[in-house]
């Protein structure tokens, strides 16, 4: 047997049916092959021609692109720039590095990570070739493209990146008469035999390979990727180092550390192994084994540590935030424009490419924002952290960001949600009422709210607690948080459905390829303050969506407009009537929520919101919003989620004491000035839709988490579907996290209005949700 991936596979065929198997997919690729060969055997002829080299010499290298910062400023009066606030450049691309820099292990690292041949190949792998073609004919898709590192080296100097075959071909050439003049040169300045002039012409290539070659974060070469990365000099890379930093060149914004960890980790092994398995032939005739066993089990035990984090506890591969933007102000802001740009204009136009940027940032409503989350964090102690977003639903520009207490400290911007995000607790709700309103459900629709609701006869297991005890409509439930009510109406919804809607309004955390169950309206899946910010924005502005965005205008090196967000605009991503009556039920919270949300979250104007708490106390909310507004305030731990108790003062903090007191401490003075505009009267929901999923015969919900999520009430008993018998604990909002239990009878019956009655006996439920 042999594994791949983790998982163990068995192949028990004899080894000739194996030989014979694999040998008959190269004859079909060959042949799969032989109408593309005489295709493009006229391409090898026309870059002859295009070269002009028939007599085999070397083109010119192409001009290298001139590299020019990206300037950051903040708006000026009548459309001018402003003050210079941060700058984006290319990372040290002309940062000196010698071949004797170069340490063994990264030259080891490059070849068995992309050219396991390097050594014996004169330019081109036929047998790389043959394998990447074998590959994707498995794979149905081209997976592998068998270039060599003579072949990428001669690609970015000579040719375009262009996915065609007359390039491929090109490349192709190109590498073997690269290898070939280059070796007869070093023979004759050197005056060294064949032999010896072919391995010096090796190390050449290998090393311009090491010093050209894109490491992601702007890094241009292996010593500034060495420095940006690991805050150390190429030559002191370690093998664990090194296989970081070549596992990272095939995509970086992939497989960075920085962009996601699980997968540059996997991806670090995978090189340690591949080190391990390679033996290499030196010019003597001896044979090395790259990394041997201990070797290998020393470096697989480094695993990736990010800086911010704090110490490593035992030796780690430590890796650190981007040294490629100066940021004079606004740190965590400018990290945001950053990773926002990145991602739509790609790192040569970002780092190279001289952009003129026009931050959306308010300075007025960032300095207001910082100083209510240092008000609050004042007196704490660091790794408790708080983050602020704060987004203008007209246009999404987001005019104020703290991603935590200091960017010096950790540089791991919480707005963003750092690495893994963190769960909204009930603040998800409000998409479930937004999805609940544009399948025609009304704010009278009614559920039975048990103070514990048992689902799929598994036990506690797949309790939910957090009930009136009592028929109740979606207005109650919305005030006080019901995880009784909410539970069943996002079954009813269907949880994909509820997961498609928040992601449609902005909470880009939350993809489209998982499978969710009840706990996500109670807020058991991970997201960031931008997503959340930016969704209640939708809610806002009608169900219009600009889409958030961190800069007004930008421009490009010519002047011309690439971007340009002043101005309202958007699409219509939500049923107007859908997104006013979520509004006007998100007032409820505020005017009249059953916690102390209501008292410390209101600011002299019409404003809706939603509190949240993350199951035990390891995370609070408030997410709210007037029409010119919309902000989410997150509390908690950065190293690892822990219970939120004894805070200054605050036995257990949930989303109405702290964030709740900081979002209006931020959102009172926000407002100076600004013109009173109540919530638009919702028009006419939509009908009823046929597409409501209702709650199949059969319920099995997995790990239910036990959070009331917002501020809630609890029976002890409940004496019958029609009949509330509501018994408050002393502290109302007390039960923003685990509540006390209580006891139910055995079946729900749910009347409600604006779509069909359906009654369900939930003990006896089997299958899945």
């Amino acid at each position: 047997h042999h594994e791949e991936g983790g998982a163990v596979s068995l192949d028990r065929r004899p080894a000739w049916r194996r030989f014979i198997r694999k040998f008959s997919r190269v004859i079909v690729v060959v042949l799969l092959g032989i109408p593309l060969f005489v295709v493009t055997a006229g391409a090898v002829g026309l870059g002859a021609l295009v070269y002009g080299n028939l007599e085999g010499t070397v083109p010119k290298p192409r001009p290298q692109f001139k590299a020019q910062p990206s300037k950051v400023f903040l708006a000026g009066p009548d459309g001018q720039l402003g003050e210079q606030i941060g700058e984006f450049r290319e990372f040290e691309i002309t940062k000196p590095m010698k071949p004797e820099d170069v340490p063994q292990v990264l030259k080891d690292a490059a070849v068995a990570s992309e050219d396991h041949d390097f050594w014996s190949h004169r330019g081109v792998d036929p047998m790389g070739l043959a394998r990447a073609a074998i590959v994707n004919y498995e794979e149905g898709t081209t997976r592998q493209g068998g270039s060599t590192i003579t072949q990428q080296l001669v690609r970015e100097r000579y040719l375009s990146r262009e996915r065609t075959t007359e390039r491929k071909f090109n490349e192709v050439l190109l590498a073997t008469r690269f290898e070939r003049d280059l070796t007869s040169q070093i023979a004759r300045d050197r005056n060294l035999d064949a032999d010896a002039a072919e391995h010096a012409a090796k190390e050449q290539i290998l090393f311009e390979y090491l010093d050209s070659v894109y490491f992601g974060a702007g890094a241009y070469g292996a010593a500034a990727a060495a420095e940006t990365y690991f805050h150390k000099n190429v030559s002191d890379l370690t093998a664990s180092e090194a296989a970081t930093l070549v596992s990272i060149v095939p995509a970086p914004a992939r497989y960075g550390p920085r962009e996601n960890l699980t997968l540059a980790e996997q991806r670090r092994k995978n090189v340690l192994h591949e080190m391990h398995d390679l033996t290499i032939t030196e010019p003597d005739g001896t044979k090395r084994q790259v990394l041997g066993d201990a070797g290998l089990q020393d470096a697989l035990s480094q695993t990736l540590w990010f800086a911010a984090y704090g110490p490593p506890p035992a030796p780690l591969t430590v890796y650190y935030p981007p040294s490629v933007a100066v940021y004079d102000k606004y740190p965590f802001y400018l990290d945001y424009i950053r990773v926002y740009l990145l991602d739509k204009y790609g790192p040569d136009t970002l780092y190279r490419g001289g952009l003129t940027i026009v931050a959306a940032i308010d300075p007025r409503l960032q300095g207001l924002a910082e100083t209510a989350v240092g008000n609050t964090l004042s007196g704490t102690k660091a790794p408790l952290e708080m983050s602020l977003v704060s987004v203008e639903p007209a246009t999404g520009m987001v005019k104020a960001l703290v991603g935590g207490r200091d960017w010096n400290a950790s540089q791991v911007n919480l707005a963003l949600g750092g690495s893994a995000g963190m769960q909204p607790g009930s603040s998800f709700k409000a998409f479930t009422m937004a999805k609940a309103f544009e399948e025609g459900y009304s704010p009278e629709t009614e559920y039975n709210a048990p103070g514990i609701l048992y689902l799929g006869g598994c036990g506690a297991k797949c309790a939910i607690r957090g009930g009136t005890g009592g028929i109740i409509t979606m207005r109650t439930a919305a005030a006080q948080s019901v995880n009784t009510y909410f539970a069943q109406l996002v079954l009813d919804l269907g949880p994909n459905n509820v997961a498609e809607l928040a992601n449609r309004l902005g909470v880009t955390r939350i993809t489209l390829d998982k499978q969710y169950n009840v706990g996500l309206t109670l807020g058991a899946f991970e997201v960031s303050p931008l997503d959340m910010a930016s969704g209640f924005s939708v809610i806002a502005n009608h169900g219009v969506k600009p889409g958030a965005t961190p800069v007004a205008k930008v421009l490009g090196s010519d002047g011309g407009v690439l971007e340009d967000n002043t101005a309202p605009h958007g699409k219509r991503v939500l049923n107007a009537a859908a997104a006013d009556q979520t509004a006007e039920l998100l007032r409820g919270p505020i005017e009249s929520g059953a916690g102390t949300a209501h008292a410390t979250a209101q600011i002299g104007r019409m404003a809706g919101g939603k509190t949240g708490t993350a199951q035990d106390y390891k995370a609070a909310w408030f997410v709210g919003f007037t029409p010119q507004l919309a902000t989410a305030v997150w509390m908690g731990y950065s190293d690892t989620p822990k219970p939120l108790v004894n805070i200054k003062g605050v036995g257990q903090v949930f989303g109405g004491t702290w964030p709740a007191r900081t979002w209006a401490a931020f959102m009172r003075p926000a407002h100076d000035g600004l013109p009173v505009i109540n919530f638009t009267p919702p028009g006419i929901l939509p009908p009823p839709s046929s597409g409501i999923r209702h709650v199949p015969d059969g319920i099995v919900i997995p790990e239910i988490p036990h959070d009331c999520g917002g501020p809630c009430v609890v029976t002890p008993t409940l004496t019958s579907p029609t009949t509330s018998t509501t018994e408050k604990p002393q502290d109302p909002a007390s039960c923003d996290g685990p509540c006390p239990e209580a006891t139910d009878d055995t079946s729900t019956t749910r009347p409600r209005t604006g779509g069909p009655t359906t009654t369900i006996t939930t003990p006896s439920r089997k299958g899945q949700p």
